[in-house]
Protein backbone atom coordinates (compact mmCIF):
# COMPACT_ATOMS: atom_id res chain seq x y z
CA UNK A 1 0.00 0.00 0.00
CA UNK A 2 2.98 2.33 0.36
CA UNK A 3 3.64 5.03 2.89
CA UNK A 4 2.25 8.48 3.66
CA UNK A 5 3.71 11.41 5.58
CA UNK A 6 1.44 12.67 8.34
CA UNK A 7 1.48 15.47 10.87
CA UNK A 8 -0.82 16.42 13.73
CA UNK A 9 -1.25 20.05 14.66
CA UNK A 10 -3.40 22.82 16.06
CA UNK A 11 -4.41 25.24 13.33
CA UNK A 12 -3.99 28.96 13.91
CA UNK A 13 -7.44 30.36 13.04
CA UNK A 14 -8.36 33.30 10.84
CA UNK A 15 -7.50 36.06 10.51
CA UNK A 16 -4.21 35.21 12.22
CA UNK A 17 -3.41 32.08 10.20
CA UNK A 18 -3.48 33.73 6.79
CA UNK A 19 -1.74 36.84 8.09
CA UNK A 20 1.22 34.89 9.50
CA UNK A 21 1.38 32.66 6.41
CA UNK A 22 1.55 35.74 4.17
CA UNK A 23 4.21 37.31 6.34
CA UNK A 24 6.23 34.08 6.24
CA UNK A 25 6.02 34.09 2.45
CA UNK A 26 7.02 37.76 2.45
CA UNK A 27 10.19 36.96 4.34
CA UNK A 28 11.15 34.65 1.49
CA UNK A 29 10.36 31.28 3.04
CA UNK A 30 9.60 29.00 0.04
CA UNK A 31 7.67 26.54 2.24
CA UNK A 32 5.17 29.14 3.42
CA UNK A 33 2.41 28.46 0.89
CA UNK A 34 2.50 24.71 1.46
CA UNK A 35 2.24 24.81 5.25
CA UNK A 36 -0.91 26.13 6.96
CA UNK A 37 -0.04 28.17 10.06
CA UNK A 38 -0.02 25.82 13.03
CA UNK A 39 1.35 24.57 16.33
CA UNK A 40 2.85 21.10 15.89
CA UNK A 41 1.74 18.17 18.03
CA UNK A 42 3.30 15.42 15.87
CA UNK A 43 6.05 16.47 13.43
CA UNK A 44 6.19 15.01 9.90
CA UNK A 45 6.08 11.24 10.32
CA UNK A 46 6.16 8.60 7.60
CA UNK A 47 3.84 5.65 8.20
CA UNK A 48 2.44 2.73 6.23
CA UNK A 49 -0.89 3.59 4.63
CA UNK A 50 -2.37 0.53 6.35
CA UNK A 51 -1.74 2.19 9.72
CA UNK A 52 -4.14 5.08 9.02
CA UNK A 53 -7.31 3.55 10.54
CA UNK A 54 -5.47 2.82 13.80
CA UNK A 55 -4.00 6.33 13.86
CA UNK A 56 -7.43 7.85 13.30
CA UNK A 57 -8.92 5.80 16.15
CA UNK A 58 -6.06 6.82 18.43
CA UNK A 59 -6.45 10.53 17.62
CA UNK A 60 -10.20 10.32 18.18
CA UNK A 61 -9.56 8.82 21.62
CA UNK A 62 -7.03 11.53 22.49
CA UNK A 63 -9.45 14.25 21.37
CA UNK A 64 -12.38 12.76 23.29
CA UNK A 65 -10.32 13.07 26.48
CA UNK A 66 -9.27 16.65 25.73
CA UNK A 67 -10.81 19.89 26.92
CA UNK A 68 -10.76 23.36 25.32
CA UNK A 69 -8.06 25.75 26.48
CA UNK A 70 -6.89 29.28 25.75
CA UNK A 71 -3.92 29.91 23.50
CA UNK A 72 -2.24 33.29 23.43
CA UNK A 73 0.59 34.25 21.10
CA UNK A 74 2.90 37.15 21.93
CA UNK A 75 6.20 38.26 20.44
CA UNK A 76 8.96 36.40 18.66
CA UNK A 77 11.94 34.21 19.49
CA UNK A 78 14.36 31.94 17.64
CA UNK A 79 15.95 28.50 17.89
CA UNK A 80 19.14 29.79 16.26
CA UNK A 81 21.93 28.73 16.22
CA UNK A 82 20.66 25.23 17.11
CA UNK A 83 18.02 25.30 14.38
CA UNK A 84 17.36 27.95 11.66
CA UNK A 85 13.88 28.91 12.86
CA UNK A 86 12.22 32.16 13.94
CA UNK A 87 8.83 31.80 15.58
CA UNK A 88 5.97 33.51 17.35
CA UNK A 89 5.99 32.57 21.03
CA UNK A 90 3.12 30.90 22.87
CA UNK A 91 2.50 32.96 25.99
CA UNK A 92 -0.44 30.88 27.22
CA UNK A 93 -1.26 27.25 26.42
CA UNK A 94 2.25 25.75 26.56
CA UNK A 95 1.41 23.22 29.28
CA UNK A 96 -1.75 22.10 27.51
CA UNK A 97 0.04 21.68 24.17
CA UNK A 98 2.82 19.74 25.85
CA UNK A 99 0.40 17.37 27.55
CA UNK A 100 -1.61 16.94 24.35
CA UNK A 101 1.40 16.04 22.19
CA UNK A 102 2.50 13.53 24.83
CA UNK A 103 -0.87 11.79 24.52
CA UNK A 104 -0.62 11.85 20.71
CA UNK A 105 2.88 10.33 20.79
CA UNK A 106 2.28 7.92 23.69
CA UNK A 107 4.74 5.02 23.51
CA UNK A 108 1.98 2.41 23.36
CA UNK A 109 0.17 4.14 20.48
CA UNK A 110 0.51 4.18 16.68
CA UNK A 111 2.10 7.68 16.65
CA UNK A 112 4.96 6.82 19.00
CA UNK A 113 8.23 8.41 17.93
CA UNK A 114 11.27 10.17 19.33
CA UNK A 115 11.74 13.89 18.70
CA UNK A 116 14.91 15.43 17.30
CA UNK A 117 14.67 18.25 19.86
CA UNK A 118 12.77 18.60 23.16
CA UNK A 119 9.17 19.62 22.52
CA UNK A 120 8.68 23.40 22.47
CA UNK A 121 5.31 24.55 21.06
CA UNK A 122 5.58 27.54 18.74
CA UNK A 123 4.34 29.04 15.45
CA UNK A 124 7.07 29.11 12.80
CA UNK A 125 7.32 32.32 10.76
CA UNK A 126 10.70 31.70 9.07
CA UNK A 127 12.69 28.52 8.49
CA UNK A 128 15.96 27.91 6.71
CA UNK A 129 16.17 31.27 4.94
CA UNK A 130 19.05 33.75 4.95
CA UNK A 131 20.04 35.37 8.24
CA UNK A 132 19.00 38.88 7.20
CA UNK A 133 15.46 37.69 6.40
CA UNK A 134 15.35 35.73 9.66
CA UNK A 135 16.34 38.88 11.56
CA UNK A 136 13.61 40.82 9.75
CA UNK A 137 10.97 38.23 10.71
CA UNK A 138 12.12 38.39 14.31
CA UNK A 139 11.95 42.20 14.40
CA UNK A 140 8.82 42.87 12.35
CA UNK A 141 6.56 40.49 14.30
CA UNK A 142 7.96 41.18 17.77
CA UNK A 143 4.74 43.02 18.71
CA UNK A 144 2.37 40.42 17.25
CA UNK A 145 -0.34 39.20 19.64
CA UNK A 146 -3.36 36.93 19.23
CA UNK A 147 -5.57 34.80 21.47
CA UNK A 148 -8.33 32.25 20.92
CA UNK A 149 -9.83 29.06 22.38
CA UNK A 150 -8.42 25.74 21.19
CA UNK A 151 -11.25 23.22 20.82
CA UNK A 152 -9.48 20.44 18.95
CA UNK A 153 -6.67 19.50 16.59
CA UNK A 154 -6.26 18.05 13.12
CA UNK A 155 -4.48 15.40 11.07
CA UNK A 156 -2.66 16.57 7.93
CA UNK A 157 -1.05 14.67 5.08
CA UNK A 158 1.79 15.91 2.90
CA UNK A 159 1.21 15.52 -0.82
CA UNK A 160 3.80 14.63 -3.45
CA UNK A 161 3.92 18.37 -4.23
CA UNK A 162 5.09 19.10 -0.68
CA UNK A 163 1.81 20.77 0.30
CA UNK A 164 0.22 19.82 3.63
CA UNK A 165 -3.52 19.18 3.36
CA UNK A 166 -6.17 18.72 6.02
CA UNK A 167 -7.33 15.12 6.38
CA UNK A 168 -9.42 15.00 9.57
CA UNK A 169 -10.42 17.33 12.38
CA UNK A 170 -10.77 16.07 15.94
CA UNK A 171 -12.84 18.26 18.30
CA UNK A 172 -12.24 17.85 22.01
CA UNK A 173 -14.71 15.94 24.18
CA UNK A 174 -16.75 19.02 25.05
CA UNK A 175 -15.74 21.18 22.10
CA UNK A 176 -17.96 22.22 19.16
CA UNK A 177 -18.96 19.23 17.05
CA UNK A 178 -18.12 16.67 19.72
CA UNK A 179 -20.67 13.94 20.24
CA UNK A 180 -19.90 13.37 23.90
CA UNK A 181 -20.24 9.63 23.35
CA UNK A 182 -16.56 8.77 23.47
CA UNK A 183 -14.05 7.99 20.72
CA UNK A 184 -15.34 7.09 17.30
CA UNK A 185 -13.81 6.62 13.88
CA UNK A 186 -13.54 10.12 12.38
CA UNK A 187 -14.99 9.05 9.04
CA UNK A 188 -17.93 7.32 10.71
CA UNK A 189 -18.56 10.42 12.81
CA UNK A 190 -18.35 12.60 9.69
CA UNK A 191 -15.59 14.62 11.36
CA UNK A 192 -13.27 14.09 8.43
CA UNK A 193 -13.22 17.25 6.34
CA UNK A 194 -12.46 17.28 2.61
CA UNK A 195 -8.85 18.06 1.79
CA UNK A 196 -8.07 21.75 1.88
CA UNK A 197 -7.28 23.32 -1.50
CA UNK A 198 -3.68 23.95 -2.38
CA UNK A 199 -2.45 27.26 -1.04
Amino acid sequence: MGTVTLGVSIAVPEPYGSYLQQRRAGFGDPAAHGIPTHVTLLPPTEVDSSALPGIERHLATVAAEGRPFTMRLAGTDTFRPLSPVVYVKIAEGVEECTALQERVRVASGPCARELQFPYHPHVTIAHGIDEEAMDRAYAELKDFEAAWTIDGFALYQQGADGVWRLECEYPFGDGPGASGTGPVLPRQANLCRPPAPSL
